[in-house]
């Protein structure tokens, strides 16, 4: 017999790498019946780098609201495609942090599908990727999407 997944996270930033994760993901949550966590962290680095002056309350809100289209979206194609049962997630943190230890832990995912690329090449370069990240953190199976 072989192996089945149940509780499938799948990380999404909208990159093209994160899309053809996406896809990937929603035929694998429909070979296994699984339940299918899309999940979007809105980067702390992204919002700490801007400058405190141009820095508000609305840049955190329009982070938010990109976030929960971004999974609305996701979440209709999945519908179209015959995935019904699926969980949005939406936090602020870091990607690297919180998809292989918090969440991952949270919906006690045993398989998570994130894409290869996300950052630009010199983002990797000084920091390494999410994917690599997530790879070495996780508890459960991790599949990285290459593009």
């Amino acid at each position: 017999m072989a192996f089945e997944y149940h509780r499938i996270l799948v990380a999404v930033d909208g990159s093209d790498a994160s899309e053809l994760a996406f896809k990937k993901a929603v035929d694998i949550v429909k070979r296994n019946n699984a339940k299918m966590f899309l999940v979007h962290i809105i980067d702390t680095r992204t919002i700490t780098t801007v400058a405190p002056e141009v820095y508000d309350q609305s840049l955190a809100a329009r982070s938010e609201n990109y976030a929960k289209g971004l999974l609305d979206n996701y979440k209709e194609k999945a519908n179209r495609s015959g995935v019904t049962d699926i969980t949005s997630h939406v936090e602020i943190g870091s990607p690297k942090i919180k998809i292989p230890k918090d969440i991952a832990k949270k919906y006690e995912a045993d398989l998570i599908i994130c894409g290869a690329t996300g950052m630009n090449a010199v983002e990797r370069f000084l920091i390494g990727s999410v994917s690599e990240s997530i790879t070495r953190h996780a508890k459960c199976d991790v599949l990285v999407v290459r593009s």
